[in-house]
């Protein structure tokens, strides 16, 4: 089979197979790769797509991997191990780099290396899945309504749906580290769920606590709004416990405590059935104000996370093989504009005010 010029990494994990599944929809046929040759070689065999197996561990492996190929998909987290060695080997053989990332460190650390992106004429777009898409879209979209903004609320629940064992073990790995929000431009760390509120996603109201979500670090760099926080739907009695979470914070940065969570992590299913994501979607909320007090607010329904992260990854490679590209570390909005989300089929934009 013919050589792809487009290689996802990781595509043996849960969403790394959607985006298998959903690739040949986009008209691209993938390599496939990973560390596991086993799992690896058994998907491209299903799917009828090349592949390769290599580790992150050795740089020369890397290389030769990416030589040649001109868009890389990361689908394997904690991208805070991956994406690093990914980007730099990206760098040095003039590869696009995307991810599904939704770590405020990873888009803080991918943006220290923009200038050599613009120099090399690549794009570094981390977070091109659910993790930041809708809410990064939304953001751009209230900014524009709104100019002048200096603040920016956004919010996104799901109605169905589960978590994969990856996005399950990422979450795990950040348990004791606590909140985060933008305020004058600088990210500040806090506590978790430090602020709680109901918003009226359409459907329902919802109670929502703030989180440490990437739009923290990639809305300012879209919008430029100096203060943003970042709310996710959660059950209000939940959420009085969490609230006192700092005081056994430090329980839950214990390697023993979170490889114990792991292990239960890793006895359950994968990740949802189709029939559950399909049963699924995203609610997404934002609102943005000024110093006079005026504000504007709109909510987006899309796809469910895991769906929209192979469908946005696939569109944005497509693009970006076909030309269609900045160069420099971008955002999906950055890059594409706030209409990129309205691209995915069944995403919906509503404006409220």
């Amino acid at each position: 089979m013919l050589d792809s010029p487009l290689l996802v990494y990781g595509a043996n994990g849960y969403t790394g197979q959607l985006i298998a599944e959903l690739s040949t929809s986009y008209g691209l046929a993938p390599q496939l790769a990973g560390r596991n040759e086993g799992s690896i070689t058994n998907l491209a065999l299903r799917y009828n797509l090349p592949y390769s197996v290599f580790s992150l561990d050795n740089k020369e492996e890397i290389d030769n991997a990416l030589r040649g190929k001109k868009v890389l998909i990361n689908a394997a987290g904690p991208f805070s191990r991956t994406a690093k060695p990914l980007v730099e080997s990206c760098l040095k053989n003039g590869v696009h780099y995307l991810d599904i990332t939704g770590e405020i460190e990873v888009f803080e650390m991918v943006k220290t290396y923009h200038q050599q992106a613009l120099e090399k004429g690549i794009t570094l777009l981390p977070g091109s899945g659910f993790d930041v898409v809708p809410t990064d879209c939304l953001a751009l979209f209230l900014k524009n309504e709104l100019p002048d903004a200096t603040h920016l609320q956004l919010a996104f629940t799901s109605v169905g749906g589960g978590l994969s064992h990856g996005t399950a073990t990422t979450m795990v790995e950040g348990l004791g580290r606590g909140g985060a929000a933008r305020i004058n431009g600088q990210i500040v760390k806090q506590p978790l769920g430090k602020k709680g509120m109901w918003i009226d996603f359409g459907e329902s109201k919802r109670f929502v606590m703030s989180i440490p979500w990437g739009d923290v670090s990639t809305a300012y760099y879209t919008t430029g709004i100096p203060n943003i926080d970042v709310y996710t739907g959660i059950d209000p009695k939940v959420y009085k416990v969490l609230k006192a979470q700092k005081s056994f914070n430090w329980l839950l940065r214990k390697k023993g405590v979170q490889n114990f969570i792991k292990k239960k992590i890793d006895k359950a299913p994968a990740g949802p059935s189709a029939q559950q994501r399909k049963a699924s979607k995203s609610l997404i909320w934002g609102q943005v104000s000024n110093e006079r007090g005026e504000q504007r607010t709109a909510r987006i329904t899309c796809a469910d996370g895991y769906t929209l992260t192979a469908h946005s990854s696939l569109l944005i490679a497509q693009k970006i093989l076909s030309g269609h590209f900045k160069a420099g570390y971008q955002t999906p909005a950055s890059a594409f504009g706030a209409d990129l989300i309205l691209e995915i089929e069944g995403s919906k934009r509503e404006i409220l005010s």
